[in-house]
């Protein structure tokens, strides 16, 4: 599945928000919900660390306020050589609102596509609500 413009473009904006200045490595993301709506997040450092917060973290709250409950896809801007993936927590995050097949697209820090993921490539074998028997399947 090929990313949507405009899912790439709100992760980019968010980029370029993030508060990172003792890392200096600033993440975006945007995930799109059951209802077509985008949400975006940046990471936000703290002097206290481990305190700060995922832009994964923010997105998803800002879906979850918005009263989105399913992440249908999700885009990652973060700059590098390497692909900036989500980070283990973030990975399991994504997992609680979205399903196995979900699309991940990693995309550079001016919007480049360089990799698109499923969910269930980033996170083989996940525990998600339906093993608690709680909710309907993502």
């Amino acid at each position: 599945m090929s990313a949507s413009g405009d899912l790439i473009a709100a992760a980019v904006a968010a980029f370029g928000k993030a508060y990172a200045p003792y890392s200096r490595f600033a993440v975006g993301v945007a995930v799109r919900d059951e209802l077509g709506q985008l949400h975006a997040g940046c990471n936000v450092e703290n002097a206290a660390y481990p305190v700060g917060t995922c832009a994964e973290a923010g997105a998803i709250a800002a879906m979850v306020l918005a009263g989105g409950r399913r992440a249908m896809e999700a885009a990652v801007v973060g700059a590098g050589a390497e692909l900036v993936t989500p980070c283990g927590g973030c990975r399991q995050r994504l997992r609680e609102f979205g399903a196995p097949d979900m699309p991940v697209h990693i995309c550079d820090d001016t919007g480049r596509l360089r990799r698109t993921f499923t969910l269930a490539e980033l996170l083989p074998a996940s525990f998600g609500p339906e093993n608690l028997g709680v909710g309907a399947k993502p």
